[in-house]
């Protein structure tokens, strides 16, 4: 048995990448793309002290996380990504 925290990511060959691309509806690919972003967006913006400015863009990542989440849970439970998670 073996934890998936001690797993290494390894690079996907482009080929290989297509063709898991091909099996995946294009909606599903596409909200997948926006939910890292969004995840991205959302870990950009931490701290104790944010501005009014910060936190509206915040919220809005979070509101973006989440409905690319909702769209990615429709298909498969384990899809949705979480803003604190590496991969």
């Amino acid at each position: 048995m073996t934890a998936s925290h001690l797993l290494v990511p390894v690079p996907i060959p482009d080929r290989v990448a297509a063709l898991i691309g091909s099996c995946i509806p294009p909606h599903i690919v596409e909200a997948e793309f926006d939910a890292e972003c969004a995840a991205r967006e959302v870990r950009r913006f931490r701290g104790p002290r944010l501005c009014a400015e910060d936190q509206a863009d915040r919220e809005q990542a979070l509101a973006e996380l989440a409905r690319t989440n909702k769209i990615l849970a429709a298909h498969h439970p384990r899809l949705p990504v979480r803003p604190g998670s590496s991969w």
